[in-house]
Protein backbone atom coordinates (compact mmCIF):
# COMPACT_ATOMS: atom_id res chain seq x y z
CA UNK A 1 0.00 0.00 0.00
CA UNK A 2 1.59 3.57 -0.85
CA UNK A 3 1.02 5.81 1.94
CA UNK A 4 -0.67 9.35 1.44
CA UNK A 5 1.16 11.36 -1.72
CA UNK A 6 -1.02 14.95 -1.51
CA UNK A 7 2.25 16.17 -1.03
CA UNK A 8 3.64 15.63 -4.24
CA UNK A 9 0.72 17.70 -5.47
CA UNK A 10 -0.24 21.57 -5.01
CA UNK A 11 -3.48 20.78 -3.83
CA UNK A 12 -4.99 23.32 -1.06
CA UNK A 13 -5.57 21.18 2.12
CA UNK A 14 -9.70 22.64 2.21
CA UNK A 15 -9.73 21.32 -1.15
CA UNK A 16 -11.08 17.68 -1.13
CA UNK A 17 -10.30 16.67 -5.23
CA UNK A 18 -12.21 13.08 -6.29
CA UNK A 19 -12.56 13.51 -10.22
CA UNK A 20 -9.35 11.90 -11.40
CA UNK A 21 -11.66 10.60 -14.02
CA UNK A 22 -12.19 14.30 -15.15
CA UNK A 23 -8.66 15.79 -15.56
CA UNK A 24 -5.43 15.03 -13.05
CA UNK A 25 -3.23 17.62 -10.87
CA UNK A 26 0.29 17.59 -11.82
CA UNK A 27 2.53 16.73 -9.42
CA UNK A 28 4.97 19.21 -8.27
CA UNK A 29 8.08 17.63 -10.10
CA UNK A 30 6.00 17.93 -13.08
CA UNK A 31 4.75 21.88 -12.65
CA UNK A 32 8.78 22.08 -12.18
CA UNK A 33 9.63 20.57 -15.52
CA UNK A 34 7.14 22.54 -17.57
CA UNK A 35 8.42 25.81 -15.79
CA UNK A 36 12.25 24.69 -17.17
CA UNK A 37 10.11 23.81 -20.02
CA UNK A 38 8.30 27.44 -20.97
CA UNK A 39 11.76 29.22 -19.91
CA UNK A 40 13.82 26.69 -22.90
CA UNK A 41 11.90 28.10 -25.37
CA UNK A 42 12.59 31.65 -24.22
CA UNK A 43 16.62 31.21 -25.36
CA UNK A 44 16.09 29.52 -28.74
CA UNK A 45 19.97 29.55 -29.29
CA UNK A 46 19.78 27.09 -26.84
CA UNK A 47 17.52 24.36 -28.31
CA UNK A 48 19.49 22.28 -30.47
CA UNK A 49 18.25 19.70 -33.19
CA UNK A 50 19.55 16.54 -31.21
CA UNK A 51 16.60 17.77 -29.11
CA UNK A 52 13.79 16.79 -31.30
CA UNK A 53 14.77 13.50 -30.66
CA UNK A 54 16.27 13.59 -26.98
CA UNK A 55 13.16 15.20 -25.70
CA UNK A 56 10.67 12.02 -26.98
CA UNK A 57 13.27 9.01 -26.32
CA UNK A 58 12.43 9.06 -22.23
CA UNK A 59 9.19 9.66 -23.10
CA UNK A 60 8.80 6.63 -25.40
CA UNK A 61 10.63 4.28 -23.38
CA UNK A 62 8.98 5.03 -19.75
CA UNK A 63 5.37 4.74 -21.73
CA UNK A 64 6.88 0.70 -23.19
CA UNK A 65 7.89 -0.12 -20.11
CA UNK A 66 4.72 0.86 -18.21
CA UNK A 67 2.55 -1.06 -21.17
CA UNK A 68 5.65 -3.83 -21.29
CA UNK A 69 6.21 -3.42 -25.14
CA UNK A 70 9.19 -2.54 -27.22
CA UNK A 71 9.36 1.57 -27.66
CA UNK A 72 9.41 1.03 -31.74
CA UNK A 73 5.61 -0.37 -31.14
CA UNK A 74 4.24 2.99 -29.42
CA UNK A 75 3.47 6.12 -31.22
CA UNK A 76 3.10 9.92 -29.82
CA UNK A 77 -0.36 11.18 -30.57
CA UNK A 78 -1.91 14.26 -29.12
CA UNK A 79 -5.35 12.81 -28.14
CA UNK A 80 -7.62 9.42 -28.14
CA UNK A 81 -9.24 10.58 -31.30
CA UNK A 82 -6.02 10.86 -33.22
CA UNK A 83 -5.08 7.57 -32.56
CA UNK A 84 -8.54 5.98 -33.02
CA UNK A 85 -8.56 8.01 -36.37
CA UNK A 86 -5.11 5.71 -37.09
CA UNK A 87 -7.21 2.68 -36.04
CA UNK A 88 -9.60 3.41 -38.12
CA UNK A 89 -8.25 4.19 -41.47
CA UNK A 90 -5.98 1.03 -41.21
CA UNK A 91 -7.47 -1.79 -39.96
CA UNK A 92 -9.66 -3.42 -42.93
CA UNK A 93 -13.74 -3.49 -43.07
CA UNK A 94 -15.65 -5.58 -45.31
CA UNK A 95 -19.60 -4.92 -46.31
CA UNK A 96 -21.66 -6.46 -44.12
CA UNK A 97 -19.22 -6.84 -41.27
CA UNK A 98 -19.48 -5.17 -38.09
CA UNK A 99 -18.00 -2.59 -35.83
CA UNK A 100 -18.94 -3.60 -32.00
CA UNK A 101 -19.08 -0.53 -29.29
CA UNK A 102 -20.61 -0.14 -25.88
CA UNK A 103 -23.65 1.38 -24.79
CA UNK A 104 -23.39 4.78 -23.88
CA UNK A 105 -19.20 4.67 -24.26
CA UNK A 106 -16.96 7.83 -24.89
CA UNK A 107 -17.45 9.34 -28.17
CA UNK A 108 -13.93 9.65 -29.21
CA UNK A 109 -13.87 5.82 -29.39
CA UNK A 110 -17.44 6.27 -31.94
CA UNK A 111 -17.56 8.34 -34.31
CA UNK A 112 -14.75 7.33 -36.00
CA UNK A 113 -15.80 3.91 -36.41
CA UNK A 114 -19.42 5.29 -37.46
CA UNK A 115 -17.92 7.10 -40.30
CA UNK A 116 -15.42 4.07 -41.12
CA UNK A 117 -18.81 1.66 -40.88
CA UNK A 118 -20.88 3.65 -43.53
CA UNK A 119 -18.24 4.37 -46.28
CA UNK A 120 -17.33 0.44 -46.17
CA UNK A 121 -21.17 -0.58 -46.15
CA UNK A 122 -20.38 -2.32 -42.34
CA UNK A 123 -23.16 -1.73 -39.89
CA UNK A 124 -22.40 -0.17 -36.06
CA UNK A 125 -23.22 -2.98 -33.10
CA UNK A 126 -23.52 -1.88 -29.73
CA UNK A 127 -24.02 -3.82 -26.54
CA UNK A 128 -26.87 -2.66 -24.21
CA UNK A 129 -25.68 -2.16 -20.48
CA UNK A 130 -26.37 -5.93 -18.78
CA UNK A 131 -28.43 -5.58 -15.70
CA UNK A 132 -25.86 -6.99 -13.55
CA UNK A 133 -23.16 -4.18 -15.34
CA UNK A 134 -20.69 -7.12 -15.95
CA UNK A 135 -20.03 -5.98 -19.31
CA UNK A 136 -17.74 -9.14 -20.11
CA UNK A 137 -20.14 -12.01 -20.53
CA UNK A 138 -22.20 -9.91 -23.17
CA UNK A 139 -18.88 -8.28 -25.31
CA UNK A 140 -17.97 -12.32 -25.75
CA UNK A 141 -21.35 -13.64 -26.71
CA UNK A 142 -21.48 -10.44 -29.03
CA UNK A 143 -18.60 -11.10 -30.70
CA UNK A 144 -18.77 -13.37 -33.26
CA UNK A 145 -16.68 -14.38 -36.86
CA UNK A 146 -18.38 -11.58 -38.27
CA UNK A 147 -17.15 -8.97 -36.21
CA UNK A 148 -14.43 -7.07 -38.15
CA UNK A 149 -13.48 -4.77 -34.81
CA UNK A 150 -13.98 -4.60 -30.82
CA UNK A 151 -13.63 -0.81 -30.15
CA UNK A 152 -13.24 -0.96 -26.31
CA UNK A 153 -12.44 0.51 -23.33
CA UNK A 154 -11.20 -1.02 -20.03
CA UNK A 155 -13.58 0.12 -18.00
CA UNK A 156 -16.56 2.23 -18.58
CA UNK A 157 -16.10 5.69 -18.25
CA UNK A 158 -19.23 6.69 -16.27
CA UNK A 159 -18.52 4.84 -13.63
CA UNK A 160 -16.11 2.37 -13.54
CA UNK A 161 -17.66 -1.05 -14.37
CA UNK A 162 -14.63 -3.26 -15.74
CA UNK A 163 -13.96 -5.25 -18.53
CA UNK A 164 -11.59 -8.75 -18.57
CA UNK A 165 -9.58 -7.60 -21.50
CA UNK A 166 -7.58 -10.59 -21.37
CA UNK A 167 -10.79 -12.86 -21.99
CA UNK A 168 -11.75 -10.63 -24.54
CA UNK A 169 -8.62 -10.63 -26.22
CA UNK A 170 -8.20 -14.20 -26.79
CA UNK A 171 -11.49 -14.52 -28.09
CA UNK A 172 -11.05 -11.31 -30.53
CA UNK A 173 -8.04 -13.55 -32.12
CA UNK A 174 -10.38 -16.86 -31.92
CA UNK A 175 -13.08 -14.89 -34.13
CA UNK A 176 -10.42 -12.71 -36.23
CA UNK A 177 -12.13 -9.58 -34.87
CA UNK A 178 -9.39 -6.76 -34.83
CA UNK A 179 -9.17 -5.33 -31.05
CA UNK A 180 -8.93 -1.37 -30.39
CA UNK A 181 -8.72 -0.47 -27.07
CA UNK A 182 -9.26 3.34 -25.43
CA UNK A 183 -7.45 2.77 -22.21
CA UNK A 184 -7.78 6.67 -21.51
CA UNK A 185 -9.54 5.81 -17.89
CA UNK A 186 -7.53 3.10 -16.83
CA UNK A 187 -4.15 3.23 -17.60
CA UNK A 188 -1.52 4.40 -15.02
CA UNK A 189 -4.57 3.48 -12.15
CA UNK A 190 -4.85 -0.25 -13.64
CA UNK A 191 -2.56 -2.61 -14.41
CA UNK A 192 -2.12 -2.97 -18.46
CA UNK A 193 0.01 -5.56 -19.92
CA UNK A 194 0.50 -6.05 -23.88
CA UNK A 195 1.59 -9.44 -23.41
CA UNK A 196 -1.32 -10.24 -22.48
CA UNK A 197 -4.23 -8.52 -24.11
CA UNK A 198 -2.36 -8.59 -27.15
CA UNK A 199 -4.53 -5.54 -28.63
CA UNK A 200 -4.40 -4.39 -32.20
CA UNK A 201 -4.68 -0.89 -31.19
CA UNK A 202 -4.51 0.90 -27.81
CA UNK A 203 -4.56 4.55 -26.96
CA UNK A 204 -4.65 6.84 -24.14
CA UNK A 205 -4.12 10.41 -23.74
CA UNK A 206 -2.07 11.36 -20.17
CA UNK A 207 -4.39 14.39 -18.63
CA UNK A 208 -6.34 11.74 -16.44
CA UNK A 209 -4.34 8.27 -14.73
CA UNK A 210 -1.05 8.81 -16.26
CA UNK A 211 -1.42 12.61 -14.05
CA UNK A 212 -0.02 14.46 -17.48
CA UNK A 213 -0.90 17.28 -19.37
CA UNK A 214 -4.10 17.67 -21.75
CA UNK A 215 -3.14 17.57 -25.84
CA UNK A 216 -0.56 14.59 -25.47
CA UNK A 217 -1.16 11.02 -25.47
CA UNK A 218 -0.16 7.59 -26.87
CA UNK A 219 -0.67 4.74 -29.11
CA UNK A 220 0.60 1.39 -28.82
CA UNK A 221 0.58 -0.52 -32.48
CA UNK A 222 0.72 -3.87 -32.65
CA UNK A 223 3.77 -5.43 -35.41
CA UNK A 224 1.24 -6.72 -38.08
CA UNK A 225 -0.23 -3.63 -38.59
CA UNK A 226 3.09 -1.12 -38.98
CA UNK A 227 3.31 -0.91 -42.28
CA UNK A 228 0.10 1.07 -42.55
CA UNK A 229 -0.58 4.40 -42.80
CA UNK A 230 -0.46 7.07 -40.82
CA UNK A 231 -2.61 10.15 -40.56
CA UNK A 232 -0.27 12.36 -41.80
CA UNK A 233 2.89 12.97 -43.52
CA UNK A 234 5.55 14.77 -41.16
CA UNK A 235 9.58 15.16 -41.60
CA UNK A 236 10.13 13.30 -38.02
CA UNK A 237 8.44 10.04 -39.04
CA UNK A 238 10.51 9.79 -42.10
CA UNK A 239 13.49 7.48 -41.41
CA UNK A 240 16.84 9.52 -41.34
CA UNK A 241 14.82 12.80 -40.39
CA UNK A 242 17.39 13.38 -37.36
CA UNK A 243 20.50 14.16 -39.81
CA UNK A 244 18.97 17.86 -40.44
CA UNK A 245 21.40 18.72 -43.18
CA UNK A 246 19.82 15.96 -45.43
CA UNK A 247 16.08 17.02 -44.83
CA UNK A 248 15.38 17.59 -48.38
CA UNK A 249 16.80 14.55 -49.55
CA UNK A 250 13.37 13.80 -49.57
CA UNK A 251 12.77 9.96 -48.61
CA UNK A 252 10.21 7.27 -48.86
CA UNK A 253 10.79 4.87 -45.96
CA UNK A 254 9.86 5.68 -42.73
CA UNK A 255 11.04 5.92 -38.81
CA UNK A 256 10.79 1.86 -37.83
CA UNK A 257 8.01 0.38 -36.18
CA UNK A 258 5.16 2.20 -34.90
CA UNK A 259 7.11 5.86 -35.00
CA UNK A 260 5.55 6.43 -38.17
CA UNK A 261 2.59 6.79 -36.98
CA UNK A 262 4.05 10.23 -34.71
CA UNK A 263 2.16 13.40 -34.59
CA UNK A 264 3.48 16.32 -36.39
CA UNK A 265 6.04 18.46 -33.95
CA UNK A 266 5.76 14.90 -31.51
CA UNK A 267 8.82 16.30 -29.68
CA UNK A 268 6.71 18.79 -27.89
CA UNK A 269 8.71 21.09 -25.90
CA UNK A 270 6.91 22.07 -23.77
CA UNK A 271 4.77 18.64 -22.78
CA UNK A 272 7.13 16.72 -23.20
CA UNK A 273 9.36 16.87 -20.34
CA UNK A 274 6.65 16.86 -18.12
CA UNK A 275 5.03 13.58 -18.85
CA UNK A 276 8.56 12.41 -18.66
CA UNK A 277 8.59 13.59 -15.31
CA UNK A 278 4.68 11.35 -14.30
CA UNK A 279 5.51 8.36 -16.26
CA UNK A 280 8.66 8.64 -13.54
CA UNK A 281 6.62 8.55 -10.69
CA UNK A 282 4.38 6.06 -11.92
CA UNK A 283 6.82 3.52 -12.32
CA UNK A 284 8.25 4.54 -9.51
CA UNK A 285 4.69 3.91 -7.36
CA UNK A 286 4.16 0.88 -9.57
CA UNK A 287 0.70 0.52 -11.32
CA UNK A 288 -0.20 -2.89 -9.30
CA UNK A 289 0.45 -0.98 -6.13
CA UNK A 290 -1.38 2.50 -7.20
CA UNK A 291 -4.47 -0.03 -8.32
CA UNK A 292 -4.30 -1.79 -4.91
CA UNK A 293 -4.10 1.23 -2.42
CA UNK A 294 -7.06 3.06 -5.05
CA UNK A 295 -8.71 -0.31 -4.44
CA UNK A 296 -8.86 0.16 -0.66
CA UNK A 297 -10.02 3.78 -1.07
CA UNK A 298 -12.84 3.12 -3.49
CA UNK A 299 -14.29 0.20 -1.18
CA UNK A 300 -14.04 2.53 1.40
CA UNK A 301 -16.42 4.69 -0.31
CA UNK A 302 -18.68 1.88 -2.09
CA UNK A 303 -19.01 0.36 2.32
CA UNK A 304 -19.99 4.15 3.61
CA UNK A 305 -22.07 4.68 0.29
CA UNK A 306 -24.03 1.23 1.10
CA UNK A 307 -24.36 2.52 4.49
CA UNK A 308 -25.96 5.32 3.26
CA UNK A 309 -29.22 3.11 1.33
CA UNK A 310 -27.14 4.36 -1.79
CA UNK A 311 -26.31 2.39 -5.05
CA UNK A 312 -23.15 0.98 -5.93
CA UNK A 313 -21.21 -1.38 -8.49
CA UNK A 314 -20.93 -4.61 -7.08
CA UNK A 315 -16.81 -5.19 -6.10
CA UNK A 316 -17.03 -8.34 -8.49
CA UNK A 317 -17.28 -5.59 -11.45
CA UNK A 318 -15.92 -2.41 -10.26
CA UNK A 319 -12.51 -1.26 -11.35
CA UNK A 320 -10.12 -0.45 -8.31
CA UNK A 321 -9.86 3.51 -9.09
CA UNK A 322 -13.66 4.97 -9.59
CA UNK A 323 -17.07 4.00 -8.81
CA UNK A 324 -20.68 5.53 -9.92
CA UNK A 325 -22.75 6.27 -6.57
CA UNK A 326 -26.72 6.54 -7.69
CA UNK A 327 -29.40 7.94 -5.25
CA UNK A 328 -32.44 5.32 -5.38
CA UNK A 329 -34.84 8.26 -6.13
CA UNK A 330 -32.69 10.12 -8.06
CA UNK A 331 -30.08 12.71 -8.33
CA UNK A 332 -31.33 14.96 -5.03
CA UNK A 333 -31.38 18.27 -6.71
CA UNK A 334 -28.87 21.12 -5.37
CA UNK A 335 -26.50 18.21 -4.31
CA UNK A 336 -23.40 19.06 -6.67
CA UNK A 337 -23.74 22.71 -5.94
CA UNK A 338 -23.62 21.61 -2.45
CA UNK A 339 -20.52 19.85 -3.33
CA UNK A 340 -18.76 22.45 -4.78
CA UNK A 341 -19.85 24.73 -2.66
CA UNK A 342 -17.98 23.34 0.13
CA UNK A 343 -15.01 22.67 -2.35
CA UNK A 344 -15.52 18.86 -2.37
CA UNK A 345 -14.97 18.30 -6.80
CA UNK A 346 -16.69 14.91 -8.23
CA UNK A 347 -18.37 14.13 -11.49
CA UNK A 348 -21.88 13.70 -12.67
CA UNK A 349 -22.13 11.05 -15.32
CA UNK A 350 -26.43 10.21 -15.67
CA UNK A 351 -27.74 10.02 -12.60
CA UNK A 352 -24.43 8.55 -11.06
CA UNK A 353 -22.00 10.77 -9.08
CA UNK A 354 -18.55 9.06 -10.32
CA UNK A 355 -16.14 9.07 -7.63
CA UNK A 356 -12.33 9.19 -8.67
CA UNK A 357 -9.80 9.41 -5.90
CA UNK A 358 -5.99 9.15 -6.31
CA UNK A 359 -3.30 8.68 -4.22
CA UNK A 360 -3.42 12.56 -2.56
CA UNK A 361 -6.25 11.62 -0.95
CA UNK A 362 -6.78 10.34 2.32
CA UNK A 363 -9.14 9.67 5.21
CA UNK A 364 -10.26 13.09 5.56
CA UNK A 365 -11.39 13.60 1.82
CA UNK A 366 -13.89 10.54 2.43
CA UNK A 367 -15.12 12.14 5.50
CA UNK A 368 -15.95 15.51 3.78
CA UNK A 369 -17.60 13.78 0.83
CA UNK A 370 -20.16 12.01 3.21
CA UNK A 371 -20.94 14.25 5.69
CA UNK A 372 -21.86 16.37 2.76
CA UNK A 373 -23.64 13.50 0.85
CA UNK A 374 -25.86 12.40 4.21
CA UNK A 375 -27.57 15.42 4.30
CA UNK A 376 -29.65 14.13 0.91
CA UNK A 377 -30.15 10.95 1.83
Amino acid sequence: MIPDQCHLFSIPREITYLNCAYTAPLLKAAEEAGKKAVAAKAAPWQIFPSHFFSLIGPVRERFARLIQCPETDVAIIPSVSYGIAVAAKNLPLKPGQEILVLEDQFPSNVYAWQKKAGEAGGRMTTVKRPADHDWTPAVLESITRNTAIAALPHCHWTDGSRLDLVRIGKHCRDTGTALVIDATQSLGAVPFYIDEVKPDFLVTTTHKWLLGPYSYGFAYVAPRWQSGSPLEENWLNRNGSDDFSRLVDYREDYQPGALRFDMGECSNFFLSPVVAAVLEQILDWGVENIAATLSRKTNTIAGRAEDLGLKVLPERVRSPHMTGVTFPGGLPGGLVDTLAAEKIFVSVRGESIRIAPHLYNGDRDIERLFKVLSRFV
